[in-house]
């Protein structure tokens, strides 16, 4: 297979059938018992030995498929294959988001994998392990789950909006954010923290929630995701101008995103540590 010259499309229908054996890896190590696990920053931040051994599963994988191909995953961090020369596609790869979720058996969390050509995610799938529902998107072309297309929520107020957000694993963050949500929560309908921010995404794109928003996010738990979500007709923006990233990712309709902003901005929610 060429290495260069794929389309959108063609680059999802070989992110899928990855993402759902990765699920399906990740379900069996479950269902053997996890008990090796380490610590990321924290101790609250668990990793499980499925999320490397996941993680290389679908490197191997999208190896096998497109060997020059760069990537960025999660636990390996970056992997450059091959560095072919004429390859201008990078995976970016979450192998379990909301970890903390798959070690105590909450049905939150997902195997998720995009596709960033030239700088630009170009297709994403988002596969949550625990019920087997698929999102999917590539540019220009939707965001779909189950053969529905998606076209995020109708919400247009404020006052009844339902926002999902989630936490750091750094105290001093979370505090800050703490916070946030304490301004956020007179003004809305009600806050929902889910713990998986890709599954979060697809459920703003999917009208689950009405918006999302998150600080301390990294590129593998936004990418797919994120795409869904635009997809859906959502925006994805930080705050005052700035492109999404780890100070701040908020995605909402048009219709709610400057109100929703507006408050984010007062409330300083892309500050603090």
């Amino acid at each position: 297979m060429a290495r260069v010259g794929l389309s959108e499309q063609e680059l999802l229908r070989i992110a899928v059938p990855i993402a759902a054996e990765a699920a399906a890896m990740a379900q069996r190590m479950r269902a053997e018992a996890i008990t090796d696990f380490g610590t990321k920053s924290t101790i609250t931040d668990v990793v499980t030995a499925a999320d490397t051994a996941v993680e290389r599963l679908i490197s191997d994988a999208l190896r096998a498929v497109r060997p020059g191909d760069a990537m960025l995953g999660e636990e390996l961090g970056t992997d450059l294959g091959t560095a072919s020369s004429d390859s201008q596609v990078r995976w970016i790869v979450d192998p379990i988001d909301g970890t903390v979720n798959y070690l105590y058996g909450i049905e939150q969390y997902a195997i998720s994998i995009a596709a960033e050509l030239d700088g630009e995610v170009v297709a994403g799938v988002v596969h949550n392990a625990a019920t087997g529902r698929v999102w999917t998107a590539a540019r220009g072309h939707g965001a779909w789950r189950d053969g529905r297309r998606l076209t995020g929520s109708t919400q247009t107020d404020l006052a009844q909006t339902l926002v999902a957000t989630g936490f750091a694993y750094i105290a001093a963050r979370r505090a800050h954010q703490g916070r946030v949500v304490a301004g956020l929560l007179p003004r809305v309908r009600d806050i929902r923290r889910m713990g998986s921010a890709a599954l979060d995404l697809c459920a703003a794109a999917e009208g689950q929630v009405d918006a999302f928003y998150e600080k301390g996010l990294n590129a593998w738990d936004m990418a797919a995701g994120g795409l869904i979500a635009r997809e859906a007709g959502l925006l994805m923006t930080g705050l005052h101008g700035r492109p999404p990233g780890h100070d701040l990712v908020l995605v909402a309709p048009p219709a709610l995103h400057p109100q929703l902003h507006d408050v984010l901005s007062e409330l300083d929610a892309a500050g603090g540590p």
